[in-house]
């Protein structure tokens, strides 16, 4: 039965901060991987980028494919039961890649890390709706999620205290709070049974997903070391092409499939995915290169990357949340659009004024807050577009299949990240390469943009029926 409001409402704040820990910590990550990134290269010797990509890669691409199906599968046992599990193996794994020996022992430790949050993740709302009266559930829906925008502003600066000490502190860290969690979450969450009957969740198409993205970013990661017209470049681009058209059917014939077709039928629900996704791939290029940029070109500590970088995540918060009004004036898409011309324009400055010497304040800071600005009016109200786009019963099902494209389009975006970087010797070429990578970035952006205004446009008939 869920906590009843007049007996426990102390317990019900002590299930939140369990929530809150665990979906802090899981948000965290990403953050504070990227500024350890340069560490982890000097430390493993002889190590290239394009192989400590997939210390990120790896995590996004095995998070988005199985993101749904535990959710599906929470749904059928109990959220509490998978909160935990995942929990409890988010927190081994990552004592695991704590004690990493090698790159390998690393990457695959951050597999079974992105299982565990993956099983977290979808859980964690569910289980604090449980935990919640019904008049209060919008109040704890906010909250959670302003757990992600926190984690974004703390996270470069609490990386590079963290890395400052050993790059390997940015996975300790996550062991006390995730074994504290685990230990009062036992005694506090809700015990509501899950659904008994039902199909399975489809874990093959899971692993089809999962397939298809990775020989995706191997293509895309590899494409300027083998050469981008070599048999294995294109065999892993038409492998990708093939694994997911076998993903796609499958989804369109099992009960319970990862994506459920039907949904991206629904143009504003689409539309809203796509622009998510293409604005993921221009985000995750946009943190990976400024944290290079800072510790490789401009020779930062990762402490100083972490506070350089901060004023843009920083902004997503209040930004955020103040853009309400926007969307009431403007709508959806066309407040997204204009978000993501402004994030271009923040990549666009960095391209015309950064140069070898370090200059941060004109060059670096300008741009930074212009992304953090674009971040703040587009994120949020993409991911709101897509959700409004449903009907209440599918809410679940489709916010799970949002975080699944904006994980894709991470992996899309590191993976030509690090392809447009590669290895450059000397400044000049430094400087030649990342203005390649932050190109990129300006052009998947502008693709959002257009997306975005495929979704105002979609979502007028919508009103207009």
């Amino acid at each position: 039965m869920p906590v009843s409001a007049d007996r426990d409402r102390p317990h019900r704040r002590v299930a939140f901060l369990v929530v809150a820990a665990a979906v802090f910590v899981s948000n965290l990550d990403l953050f504070i991987v990227n500024v350890a990134l340069p560490a982890m290269q000097q430390h493993f010797h002889g190590s290239s980028l394009a192989t400590l990509s997939w210390v990120l890669n790896g995590y996004a691409i095995v998070f988005a494919a199985l993101l749904v199906a535990a959710g599906r599968l929470a749904d059928r046992i109990g959220h509490r039961r998978v909160f935990l599990a995942g929990l409890a193996v988010f927190t081994l794994a990552s004592a695991l890649c704590a004690l990493a020996p090698a790159v390998g022992w690393l990457d695959a430790a951050r597999v079974v890390q992105a299982a565990g949050a993956a099983a977290l993740m979808p859980t964690s709302l569910a289980l604090l709706l449980d935990a919640t009266p019904p008049a209060e559930r919008p109040g704890a829906i906010r909250a959670w999620a302003s757990i992600g925008g926190i984690a974004a502003g703390l996270g470069p600066v609490l990386g590079g205290l963290l890395v400052e000490a050993d790059w390997r502190w940015v996975f300790i860290a996550n062991v006390p709070v995730g074994a504290a969690a685990i230990a009062v979450g036992a005694r506090v969450l809700p015990r509501l049974r899950g659904k008994e009957d039902g199909p399975l969740p489809d874990l093959f198409g899971a692993g089809l997903l999962t397939a298809a993205i990775a020989a995706l970013a191997v293509a895309l990661v590899k494409g300027d070391d083998w050469g981008w017209d070599s048999a294995r470049v294109l065999g892993g681009l038409l492998a990708a092409v093939l694994l997911t058209g076998w993903f796609l059917r499958r989804s369109a014939r099992h009960p319970a499939p990862i994506v459920e077709l039907p949904l991206l039928r629904v143009p504003s629900f689409a539309a809203a995915n796509t622009a998510a996704l293409l604005f993921t791939v221009a985000f995750a290029g946009m943190l990976l290169t400024s944290v290079l940029w800072c510790q490789q070109a401009w020779g930062y500590s990762a402490l100083r990357t972490g506070l350089a970088i901060a004023p843009g995540p920083l902004l997503v918060p209040p930004v955020a949340l103040g853009s309400a009004v926007l969307v009431r004036r403007l709508g959806a898409g066309r407040l997204a659009a204009l978000g993501t011309l402004l994030f271009a324009a923040g990549i666009g400055w960095w391209v015309a004024t950064i140069g070898v010497r370090p200059g941060y304040a004109t060059e670096l800071l300008p741009g930074m807050l212009l992304t953090g600005l674009g971040v703040g009016l587009t994120l949020p109200t993409l991911i709101g577009s897509a959700a409004a786009a449903l009907p209440p019963t599918r809410f679940a099902t489709g916010s799970a299949v949002t975080t699944m494209a904006r994980q894709i389009g991470a992996v899309v975006g590191v993976a030509l990240t690090v392809s447009l970087i590669g290895t450059p010797h000397g400044p000049q070429a430094a400087l030649d390469a990342f203005r390649r990578g932050w190109t990129a970035v300006i052009v998947a952006a502008l693709l959002a943009s257009a997306a975005s205004l495929v979704l105002a446009v979609a979502q007028r008939r919508a009103a207009a029926r």
